[in-house]
């Protein structure tokens, strides 16, 4: 062809332009894109799949071509995803986050056989005990695949947990006879997320694959490390200013109680605190008759319980900021009560 003949463009028929209109809408509907890997999956168990995500998120095939054509045209950060579009793959869409969806389709993951020339997704175990199978020629294909086995007690035995294949290795037929026979199934058939996108981040499954519970309790541990130090540095917060109120109101009052303060709030501790202390001196006198009449006779009393040795505290969250912050008294007496009291006292 010469360079003055003008250059044909290529046609791109009717059905094949529709369908990458249908997946950009696909792709549009949903706040998270994922590529998802169906290698494996038999057509009957990947419909089974697709409606048990129905009202969570949705699955989508097509041709490789033409979705990496749709998440380009969509852009917004989409066209990440292609390099993930290879083998076979399929589209999935969905509203939830990207770790709930990651977490939804390793559970929906279900153990199955695996076949010869198939490559070990983990190491393969046989497992110790009774295989079930009477004496004959399936203890050499055991021992051929590398089990530990022996004819005992009228049939074929594994003796110990045995290795037949490590992760990566390619499973041959007499070992995909002997898992199918001890119905042994070492891999998982499954959804498999590849990469997913969702507010202008690529995730990769080894950053969605968290321990949920010990994350929660990680952001727990900080948030009440973080209230500990506000607390402590007397930092207020609306987290913990009703904490640092309470501390203060106690810190005043055990102020008050030390100094004898004539206080209305402090006179109930006042006269018990004297009055305990009255009885503790009686009680260390032999003489009774140098004692009046109502002392005699009288025993040390355990200390009497105040208003400041209560908890005011109901937020549990602020309950244990509270704690970890305070120092211990060295009079029980001394603990705080509220806010009321440093009012009472200091105006």
């Amino acid at each position: 062809m010469s360079s003055s003949e003008p250059r044909k463009t290529e046609t791109i028929p009717q059905w094949k332009r529709e369908e990458v209109e249908e997946l950009v809408e696909f792709l549009e509907r949903y706040s998270s894109v994922g590529v998802v890997g169906v290698t494996g999956i038999p057509s009957r168990q990947l419909q089974a799949m697709r409606r048990d995500l129905h009202g969570n998120a949705e699955l989508r095939m097509s041709r490789n071509t033409l979705s990496a054509r749709a998440l380009e045209e969509v852009d917004d950060g989409l066209e990440e995803l292609v390099d993930h579009v290879t083998g076979e793959v399929g589209l999935i869409g969905t509203n939830d986050n990207p770790f709930g969806l990651f977490k939804q389709l390793e559970a929906s993951k279900t153990p199955a056989p695996i076949n010869a020339g198939e490559v070990a997704p983990n190491d393969i175990v046989i497992p110790e005990g009774d295989t079930g199978v009477d004496p004959g020629p399936f203890v050499g294909e055991l021992q051929q695949a590398g089990a530990d086995a022996r004819i005992q007690d009228g049939s074929i035995q594994v003796l110990s947990d045995s290795t037949v294949l490590e992760e990566g290795e390619v499973v041959d037929d007499t070992l995909a006879g002997v898992l199918t026979e001890l119905g042994v199934e070492p891999k998982e058939v499954g959804l498999d997320l590849k990469a997913v996108f969702s507010e202008g981040v690529l995730f990769e499954p080894d950053e969605l694959a968290i321990d949920v519970d010990q994350y929660r309790s990680d952001i727990q541990s900080a948030a009440a490390a973080g209230r500990n130090v506000s607390v402590n540095a007397a930092y207020p917060t609306t987290r913990t200013a009703g904490a640092l109120l309470g501390k203060a109101a106690g810190e005043a009052k055990s102020v008050g109680l030390q100094a004898a303060i004539e206080d209305e709030e402090l006179m109930p501790d006042l006269v018990s605190r004297a009055d305990a202390q009255l009885r503790a001196l009686a009680a260390t006198i032999d003489d009774e008759e140098a004692l009046p009449e109502e002392l005699q006779g009288a025993e040390a009393p355990s200390q009497p319980a105040t208003d400041a040795d209560e908890d005011e505290q109901t937020d549990d969250e602020d309950t244990e900021a509270e704690a970890d912050a305070e120092e211990p008294d060295d009079d029980d007496d001394d603990e705080g009560d509220a806010g009321e009291g440093l009012g009472a006292m200091f105006g």
